[in-house]
């Protein structure tokens, strides 16, 4: 009774709550993220080794068992590790205690995987470290297609101007698109005319690698005039690349053109994407944890009208999947149920 007796004596304060909680819950409206599920954090962060070519035993004894190790003994917190290795890949899980710094854990095993890469197969690259967020979910998948554009030329197009566009909205990530061709130039080998010259496929690695190189310049001073001294050490074309002097024998100069042949290529596709029998791209778009689905959606719809405006020629850019349909159907529905409810 206290509190009604408080109230009829100072109305004026309760009339001011009243308008401040009105207030206050319009604009927690406005700001809360519209989705389906609330945030979720699981501390979870994986470890992806990579090194094309090692054999899985291999694979398990020189990268993801160093590297378990490592991890296991310069970072704290850790609950338990699972792992995967198949040919060429290490999949490594490490799961920590529920209060553990997530982004102090991260630091440690960026720590870890670079000072253990010494005891590893040499040339190594660092390995790609994800933190596992379950509220972090394709909201979006976009297909690239075209009748006049190759699948490489698609690819480019949706990792080098679609995702560079898409970057700046809030609260997305973008993963590499899945299926195209990734440009990259190839050394196709004869082995006959390989092996007439008594040479080894090491021979023509070591020749474009020593004769491939980005050196760094210097300057010269000439009369009154100082100029920048261009070294000549990367072919300017492909068709270079064939000139490249790979063995002196005999009185004679064995160049890359006689035993083998440089083309602009493309890596061996993993993946491949058809849309209505066409090759094609798909691009998915995830949201961040704290992000709202319709926000990120919206905000990607509204880039995509500029992309679409200097997309090339022939170039299709359609949404395959939209996740803010089914949000905001849902969230509709919830205010159907409240306002159809018997008071």
């Amino acid at each position: 009774m206290g509190i009604v007796r408080f109230a009829l004596r100072l109305p004026h304060t309760f009339y001011v709550l009243a308008a401040l909680i009105l207030f206050l819950g319009g604009i927690a409206i406005r700001a809360m993220p519209t989705d389906i599920f609330p945030e979720i954090r699981i501390p979870v962060v994986t470890v992806i080794w990579s090194y094309t070519g090692l054999s899985t035993p291999e694979m398990e004894q020189r990268v993801s068992t160093y590297s378990q190790y490592s991890i296991s003994a310069n970072v704290s917190g850790i609950k338990n590790i699972e792992a995967q290795t198949l040919n060429g890949l290490s999949i490594q899980k490490i799961y920590f205690q529920p209060d553990v710094n997530l982004d102090l854990a991260i630091s440690q095993i960026v720590s870890a995987t670079n000072a253990i890469r010494a005891l590893m197969p040499p040339g190594i690259q660092p390995p790609i470290i994800v933190q596992f967020n379950a509220s972090s979910v394709p909201v979006l998948q976009l297909s690239l297609e075209s009748n006049s554009l190759n699948e490489q030329q698609l690819y480019d197009f949706g990792i080098y101007r679609v995702r560079q566009q898409l970057a700046p909205v809030p609260g997305v990530t973008l993963p590499t698109p899945a299926g195209g061709k990734y440009r990259q130039i190839m050394v196709d080998i004869d082995p006959n005319k390989l092996l007439s010259r008594g040479l080894t496929p090491l021979d023509i690695v070591n020749a474009v690698n020593t004769q491939n190189l980005t050196l760094p310049t210097g300057t010269t001073k000439i009369g009154d005039t100082q100029y920048t001294v261009r070294t000549n050490a990367t072919p300017a074309t492909i068709q270079d690349l064939n000139m490249i002097p790979v063995k002196f024998a005999n009185g004679a100069t064995i160049f890359l053109k006689d035993v083998a042949q440089v083309r602009d290529g493309a890596q061996v596709q993993q993946n491949i994407v058809r849309e209505d029998g066409h090759r094609a791209v798909l691009l998915s778009v995830i949201k961040n944890g704290n992000a709202s689905t319709l926000a990120v959606v919206n905000g990607v719809k509204a880039a995509l009208s500029s992309i679409r405006a200097s997309a090339p020629a022939g170039l299709k850019i359609n949404e395959l999947f939209d996740q803010s349909i089914f949000v905001s159907h849902s969230v509709d529905g919830v205010l159907r149920e409240g306002r159809s409810r018997p008071a």
